[in-house]
């Protein structure tokens, strides 16, 4: 693996030819031949949220929508940006969803939705984060994501090229949140929804502003009338007047009195109507002195006194939910009921327009009614009880969490966790989709949980879940969660002055950051991660922390360091006897012998670690084995041996369905054909693993299969077409700063370039090669060095 940190643009600009084509298997005398990777394999994704129930005319706002959409000098092929703009609870949310269902067939390529929770009580959703998720639903993978947010929005712009997609951003709090997601590519348009005008946006960005007001004293008693009409009949005209101008004409006030109102149908409306005018029971939240507020505020009062006891105590105890959405599993943690009871309740909320419900199983605030929800619990709770409460439902996302562990990596290291509280409900997670399918639906609350427990010092909460979640997020690349919430842990765990624990959250880190943002960065980190364990005597902490610098090393090529390193691993697991840790550091071990062509050696550390993985029933590292005994093979003449152990590795990806395994060992493949001299076989795995990359975004691992493509071609005497691959690849290593395998790249070049005789720029590549392999010192090194310089002194 390669550092995917250190990326830029420019390689994919430059060759965005290469970079977007895959390799595409023909008859074999002919070979395979690269051709264009079309935009449409990718997924299309479809991510606005339903259309609204009882949508009301607001026909002029539609129709301002349209024209700027349409006409005014705008079309849907220049670029676009709208935005929704009005107060509190006008139905901005509702007009950009229902118009976008209007409009979403002239966006075929996709829409995308995010809300960026600008009003709501805890932190708003950051660009960098909406870029994370926007891209993974176009196909990218964790490790194909920049971890800088600039780099992210070029990446964004660069998919977004000459396609048309709908990208609407709801809850827009300043311009900052919606500049870095403007595609700024034709044929794309951007609807934001704000209470601010965003006057930035139109300035500078040419944005086209509708505001919203609230609704004509008609449509809101149309919008009334609508709700109320199966369930009572003969309210008078005036009554609903009255009644709609008392909720200020707002949709979100109008639906809950219409619900309220709805709850008591024998009930003359003007009672109500006089109820709601007396009721002014709520200070507003806000610093405003509004009607608009005012109003809101009141009916919110109105219907929550008209709740139930056990509906009164579940809507204000959700004001303490740390993240977006809920199931009611979550919500029975908190408030400490029966799940049935709680799905009951939820769905009350929900009828009342107090709650919305998302998807089945989810709910979710308004923020106003967030707001009001938090005032509530804070008026009406003591802090020991929400602290409690609060308490109960950390303790059951953190053993839900470890839950998912250990049914998504059975093989991670098991904590001892604190008891959980009062009658939780244990989700038991039964198979792999069902405990990833928990983990995606539960991401942005676990994040969050994690934050507010630092917030309430609930540190042994924080760490340990920071330190259980690593073991997803290093399986799925979210890195971005990665981070964070190890720092959190890391900052929590020195506050109980916990050495172990210490240890634990710089090795998470420092793996967090060596794999994709900082790579000295990730070292210093493993290093005190290490330094800790020897002074505590941990000698399983410690294999791991060798282990770990151990691959970073062999990645950057010191392998004398690395075998030191994977050398100490072996000889702490051999002494604490410490089956599967002997068997990773001999595999390891052997991967640093293979590449100081020690065959004989690396075979029967190879032999044993792949028993020893065979007997823990540990799939994946055995078919790395078989790898490694594949090209030990390979290197000693032995092809036909080999062929049948990259077969046996091959058969271990497939069963499994892990293509990460695929791609990485369709290469060896390749090379196994090459070296029985059949360059056109090669080529259709290297078409596999082609695809496979490009898919889980390993850039390092692309180019690699890039290059052995060219070398493939050059085989087949096919200069011009293996030029542009190893161009890719030169472009790519460069790009990651993988020197090794830049220069290995570059004498491909070279080599190519000769045999369409161009020998200056052959030329200027070979030495660039011979400079980049005198900073290495093994034996292939020396032996590549040689030859380049024989090369280079043959044309003198």
């Amino acid at each position: 693996m390669s550092n995917q940190s250190e990326r830029g643009d420019e390689p994919r600009n430059e060759l965005r030819g290469f970079a977007d084509e895959v390799v595409q298997a023909r008859d074999v005398s002919g070979g395979v031949h690269f051709h264009r990777w079309g935009r449409s394999s990718g997924p299309v994704p479809r991510q606005l949220p339903a259309d609204v129930r009882g949508f009301v005319n607001r026909t002029s706002d539609l129709g301002l929508l349209e024209f700027a959409l349409g006409s005014g000098g705008q079309k849907v092929d220049q670029i676009s940006t709208l935005v929704v703009a009005g107060t509190a609870g006008v139905g901005k949310t509702s007009l950009a969803v229902h118009w976008a269902h209007q409009v979403v067939d002239r966006f075929p390529d996709g829409q995308l939705y995010a809300n960026l929770r600008g009003y709501d009580p805890g932190t708003p959703v950051g660009p960098a984060e909406v870029l994370d998720r926007f891209l993974r639903a176009m196909g990218l993978s964790g490790d194909s994501i920049p971890a800088e947010l600039d780099e992210r929005a070029a990446l964004y712009r660069s998919l977004l090229a000459n396609r048309r997609f709908l990208v609407v951003l709801d809850n827009a709090a300043t311009v900052g949140q919606v500049r870095p997601l403007l595609p700024g590519i034709a044929g794309c348009l951007v609807l934001v929804t704000s209470r601010s005008r965003l006057s930035g946006l139109v300035a500078r960005d040419g944005a086209y502003r509708v505001t919203l007001d609230v609704l004509p004293l008609d449509d809101a008693v149309a919008l009334l009338r609508n709700f109320t009409a199966e369930y009572r009949t003969g309210d008078p005209e005036e009554d609903l007047t009255d009644l709609a101008r008392l909720c200020a004409r707002l949709p979100i006030a109008l639906r809950i009195a219409a619900e309220r109102a709805v709850s008591r149908p024998r009930t003359p409306l003007r009672v109500l109507v006089a109820e709601l005018r007396e009721s002014n029971l709520w200070d507003a939240l806000t610093a405003g002195d509004d009607d608009e507020s005012a109003a809101v505020h009141t009916v919110f009062a109105w219907s929550y006194r008209a709740l139930s006891r056990d509906a009164s105590r579940t809507f204000r105890l959700l004001g303490l939910f740390p993240g977006p959405s809920f199931s009611p599993v979550a919500v029975a943690a908190l408030s400490n009921e029966p799940v049935g009871k709680v799905r009951r309740v939820l769905d009350d909320l929900a009828g009342v327009h107090l709650l919305e419900q998302s998807l089945p199983e989810r709910y979710q605030f308004h923020d106003l009614l967030r707001l009001y929800a938090v005032d509530q619990v804070h008026t009406e709770e003591n802090a020991d009880s929400i602290s409690a409460t609060t308490r109960r439902l950390f303790l059951w996302y953190l053993h839900t969490a470890d839950g998912a562990v250990r049914v998504l990596a059975p093989e991670s290291r098991a904590r001892e966790l604190p008891e959980t509280t009062g009658d939780v409900p244990r989700s038991v997670l039964s198979d792999h989709r069902e405990a990833l399918d928990w983990f995606e639906a539960e991401r942005d609350n676990l994040l969050s949980v994690v934050h507010r427990a630092r917030e309430a010092e609930m540190d042994d909460i924080a760490w340990l879940l920071s330190a259980t979640l690593r073991e997803i997020y290093a399986r799925y690349n979210y890195f971005d969660d990665w981070i964070s919430t190890s720092s959190i842990g890391l900052e929590s765990v020195r506050r109980l002055r916990d050495r172990s624990g210490e240890a634990e959250m710089l090795e998470s880190l420092g793996k967090a950051y060596a794999q994709h943002a900082d790579r000295d960065r990730g070292a210093e980190l493993q290093s005190g991660a290490l330094e800790i364990r020897r002074e505590l005597g941990d000698l399983v902490g410690e294999a791991t922390s060798t282990n770990a610098l151990g691959l970073m090393h062999l990645r950057s090529r010191s392998l004398g360091e690395a075998l030191r390193l994977f050398q100490r691993t072996n000889a702490i697991a051999i002494e604490i006897s410490d089956e599967y840790w002997t068997a990773v550091s001999s595999n390891n071990i052997a991967n640093v012998l293979v590449e100081l062509e020690r065959f004989d050696e690396a075979r029967d550390l190879l032999g044993k670690a792949l028993d020893g993985f065979r007997r823990l029933s540990v799939h994946g590292s055995a078919g790395d084995a078989l790898r490694g005994l594949s090209h030990v093979c390979r290197s000693v003449g032995d092809y036909p041996r080999a062929n049948e152990f990259i077969d046996a590795a091959l058969s271990i990806a497939r069963e499994r369905k892990n293509p990460a395994w695929e791609a990485f060992w369709l290469l060896e493949l390749g090379q196994v054909k090459m070296s029985l001299d059949d360059p056109a076989e090669a080529l259709v795995a290297y078409q596999r693993a082609a695809v496979l990359q490009r898919r889980l975004g390993d850039r390092s691992r692309e180019a690699v299969v890039f290059d052995a493509t060219g070398a493939a071609y050059q085989r087949l005497g096919r200069h011009d077409e293996a030029i542009g691959f190893h161009r890719f690849a030169v472009a790519t290593f460069r790009d990651l700063d993988e020197r090794w395998h830049l220069a290995v790249a570059l004498e491909h070049l070279g080599a190519a370039l000769s045999g369409i005789e161009d020998a200056a720029e052959s030329a200027t590549c070979l030495r660039e090669a011979l400079t980049l392999l005198r900073a290495f010192d093994d034996p292939r090194a020396r032996r590549d060095e040689q030859r380049i310089e024989n090369a280079l002194a043959d044309r003198d």
